[in-house]
């Protein structure tokens, strides 16, 4: 279910494995009818990697939050909330480390990201230029 406000949309998904697919697809779709099409492939990558970090770490419901680029920045911003208070943060994976990469994915492919905790949880975000 989405919450939209025009320049902004929410969706809140239940903790389950098909959390980080519904999530994509859902992001996918958005930008698509926001125009945004040139940012969904990164959007997606990095929406699925923050979805399953918090299922793999976190119980209960996780929150989507794509704010559209305002006319003036061009930037997307994407934020993932999720019900558990430890901020994360970004590991060295070894080579032969099976996990441990997502936030350094994030760091590389965000113009910045961040995080913060709330009342209930966590948020992390990230922001995407928007090619003009």
């Amino acid at each position: 279910m989405a919450d939209t406000e025009g320049d902004h949309v929410t969706w809140t998904f239940p903790a389950d494995p098909g959390a980080a697919g519904a999530a994509r697809s859902t992001v996918r779709a958005q930008l698509h009818g926001w125009g945004l099409d040139c940012v969904d492939d990164q959007a997606a990558l990095l929406v699925s990697e923050l979805v399953t970090n918090a299922l793999r770490h976190a119980t209960g419901p996780i929150g989507v939050r794509l704010l559209r680029p305002s006319g003036l920045d061009g930037v997307l911003r994407v934020e993932v909330s999720d019900p558990l208070p430890g901020l994360p943060y970004e590991r060295f994976a070894r080579p032969e480390d099976e996990g441990g990469r997502g936030l350094q994915l994030l760091a590389r492919t965000a113009r910045r990201w961040g995080t913060w905790s709330g009342d209930v949880g966590k948020t992390v975000w990230f922001e995407l230029v928007v090619p003009k």
